[in-house]
């Protein structure tokens, strides 16, 4: 089984590079996201000044234990790197089918 959370940003020029490093397959989500049992990696794609990311899990178990576990890990990482981004918004969670 899979599980994938889409994300769409729309980041600032100045912003960029470090966006790109925070929020690519070896950034700052990806190291906090590795701390979870059940997490496969974050895909980042760019059209643009509008980015996707993809962070892969096996399932929404795995994804939700995350959650648990480091929570309020995630809610500082995101506060820390909201500077980053114009704007983002949650796409959807897929499971695979």
């Amino acid at each position: 089984m899979s599980y994938v959370i889409v994300w769409t940003y729309n980041v600032p020029l100045h912003a960029t590079d470090d966006f790109i490093v925070a929020y690519g397959p070896d950034g700052d989500w990806a190291q906090l996201f590795a701390k979870g049992a059940g997490f496969i990696g974050v895909e980042l794609y760019r059209d643009g000044q509008t980015f996707l990311t993809l962070d892969r899990w096996l399932s929404e178990d795995a994804f939700n234990a995350f959650q648990a576990a480091f929570g309020a890990h995630y809610q500082a990482l995101d506060a820390k790197l909201r500077n980053l981004t114009s704007s983002q918004a949650r796409i959807g969670a897929f499971s695979a089918t």
